[in-house]
């Protein structure tokens, strides 16, 4: 109903202008997959529609999903309206910003960041800019949803990692928009039937290959009674040039043992192990100055190692990193396990993943294999539902949406999305559910299901 109600409303509709958009492939040093392309005709179909775009982006880690929210921005810049470009830190923000910055400043068009850590008298530049018209791209945080931002032409918003916001805070921003596009991308590995069922108002997206010219990961399982190994591994290829990070599972930040765990391993790392080496530290507790000095450091290549938590498993878009050394790798799940694997790679380096662990269990060497054996995404979220169940998957605060009374999401992908396209077909023909009578469907069924249950419970 949500979906149709979006359907319903109608705006001007952007031209496939393609000045910039050409100018920015030119410029490429690498050509497009066969998903990106799609990808992109599906969001130009949506742009040349009076309808607003309402799409969600679903793609493996490293496949690319940022040059085609680029490319898609171009179109819309040339349409004379603004894009703001939403991400949940102001790292991933100012990665973002360096990203469309090097593509969009080559050819003339301005782009702006507006993160909270900006001091007074450039954040009000910003804003001027902004409001004025000046900047064609924004970048940000949930700044840009604040009072005192005022757009000039806001005409497409694109929301990364979008599972980290609420659905009123992506609200917020678009209702600053004078024709309410939204592109949302997600690179968390969500089963297919899963992403329609949860993203059902979302028409989807999916970019599942990876541009030819990523180097492999070579990933492989070590025990803990090897760690000298790994050690002396890390440190030839740190001495060759390359970046290293070590990962401790800190799964939540109240876990103080955790944390403890991973200081005493960096104290450890820096003092015992490469004292002649640049090791830094990075956990969700730092303060955000430090944290963003930290990352700031590993990123210009002046800390060769770095210890984390999971803060890392979103991000970092450093090409200089290709090795991952991942702790108790038994107590994260597949996905977390290939999202953190997707922080190295990124460059022309041959990559290597170590997932480290010293249990027994059968089960979890069995698990800890399909990482090792594959790199797809979409096959590793599949297989960690079946293993897991989708409470597991989700984490306790997300499971509830997917405990079904009837049906199997594992095993009964065909009929869910059969039952999806059935439920768009009757809103197509009843955009109220109302019958004939008048009589409101949803209302009818609620009190036939309720007293239903009630002669069940009785009996």
């Amino acid at each position: 109903m949500r979906k149709s109600k979006i359907k319903e409303n109608k705006y001007d509709s952007i031209k496939f202008k393609t000045k910039s958009y050409n100018k920015i492939l030119k410029n490429l040093d690498f050509e497009l997959t066969g998903s990106q392309q799609l990808s992109l005709r599906e969001i130009v179909d949506d742009f040349i529609s009076e309808n607003p775009m309402n799409r969600m982006i679903q793609g493996d880690v490293g496949c690319g999903k940022t040059i085609v929210s680029i490319l898609a921005s171009s179109i819309v810049v040339d349409n004379d309206y603004q894009v703001g470009i939403m991400a949940p830190t102001d790292l991933l923000s100012k990665q973002l910003y360096k990203n469309f910055k090097s593509h969009f400043e080559a050819i003339g068009i301005k782009c702006s960041l507006l993160v909270g850590s900006l001091k007074p008298k450039d954040k009000d530049k910003v804003l001027k800019d902004i409001k004025l018209g000046k900047s064609n791209i924004i970048i940000g945080t949930h700044a840009l949803f604040q009072k005192d931002v005022q757009f000039h032409n806001l005409g497409f918003v694109v929301i990364d990692e979008q599972h980290r916001f609420g659905v009123n805070q992506r609200q917020k921003l678009l209702s600053k928009s004078t024709n309410p596009n939204l592109m949302a991308m997600t690179a968390t590995p969500i089963p297919r039937t899963l992403a329609i069922t949860y993203n059902g108002d979302m028409d989807l997206s999916i970019i599942d290959e990876l541009p030819k010219n990523r180097p492999d990961i070579h990933t492989s399982f070590i025990e803990k009674d090897n760690l000298s190994t790994a050690f002396n591994f890390i440190r030839e290829k740190v001495e060759s040039g390359g970046q290293t990070i070590i990962v401790y599972p800190l799964i939540n930040e109240s876990e103080k043992q955790d944390l403890s765990a991973a200081v005493e391993s960096y104290e450890y790392l820096s003092n015992s192990i490469f004292p002649d080496l640049n090791v830094g530290l990075m956990h969700g507790q730092l303060e955000d100055e430090n944290k963003n000095n930290e990352m700031q450091k590993f990123m210009e290549g002046d800390i060769d190692i770095l210890v984390s938590t999971t803060v890392v498993e979103v991000g970092i878009d450093n090409p200089n990193v290709n090795v991952m050394l991942i702790n108790n790798s038994e107590r994260f799940g597949l996905s977390q396990l290939h999202q953190l694997r997707g922080r190295v790679g990124r460059g022309s380096l041959e990559s290597y993943c170590l997932l480290c662990s010293d249990s027994e269990s059968p089960k979890t060497k069995e698990r800890l294999s399909i990482i090792v054996n594959s790199r797809n995404g979409f096959e590793i979220a599949d297989e960690d539902l079946k293993l897991r169940g989708p409470g597991e998957f989700f984490g306790e605060k997300q499971s509830g949406f997917v405990k079904f009374k009837i049906a199997d999401l594992i095993t009964d992908g065909p009929i869910i999305r059969d039952a999806r396209m059935n439920a768009f077909e009757i809103i197509k023909n009843d955009a109220n559910l109302t019958h004939n009578n008048h009589i409101n469907i949803k209302q009818k069924f609620d009190d036939e299901y309720l007293q239903l249950f009630l002669k069940t419970t009785v009996n």
